[in-house]
């Protein structure tokens, strides 16, 4: 009982240093270097589900600015108030329960029964349910025009226990947006 109890904060701690998981699916019919100018697609971040825990102003106006700055970084403009852009941007920020067996084996037989030095004795296999949480940040990016989807990327990472500082918080979001963003334009 006592190794399972070890393990589990060690299981936490080597979810935590994960590093996100990052997928990508866009048009490959769309002409990306066409597309010079953004705007929003009201609402510009999603939250699901829609947890006051999850969502907050403060999070989607660290996640607008983030956003901002790579689509800038990447030559496309911000669009006029009173124009939209070549592109809409949405973004998602999705919150999933989930779950996994961890079994531990303990006892048993070890050594080398020919050659001396084995021991046996009873074994047993304990398997425990941790429950955790996966967060997504998916951005999706829309033809100004006709509305459709055009490029979409995500990053989905296991969730900390314990609740990052503000300024924490602003730079994980900073370095997932970035990471997503890294793959657009498609090449």
């Amino acid at each position: 009982m006592r190794a399972s109890l070890l393990l589990l904060p060690l299981l936490l701690l080597l979810s935590a240093c994960q590093t996100p998981r990052l997928q990508r699916d866009f048009d490959p019919s769309r002409d990306f270097a066409a597309y010079r100018s953004w705007s929003w697609q009201e609402p510009a971040v999603q939250f699901k589900p829609n947890d006051p825990r999850i969502n907050s102003d403060l999070t989607s106006q660290r996640i607008r600015a983030a956003v901002s700055e790579q689509l800038e970084q990447r030559g496309l403009r911000a669009a006029t108030a009173a124009t939209t852009g070549d592109l809409k941007v949405q973004v998602w920020v999705i919150v999933d329960n989930r779950q996994q067996q961890v079994s531990t084996q303990m006892g048993g037989a070890w050594g080398n029964p020919w050659g001396g030095g084995f021991w046996g004795g009873p074994s047993y296999v304990e398997t425990r349910t941790v429950d955790y949480q996966v967060g997504t940040l998916q951005i999706d990016l829309l033809d100004g025009k006709d509305g459709k989807l055009v490029w979409r990327g995500s990053a989905e990472q296991v969730l900390r226990s314990s609740q990052p500082s503000p300024s924490e918080r602003e730079a994980s979001i900073r370095s997932t947006v970035a990471n997503v963003l890294s793959q657009y334009p498609p090449r």
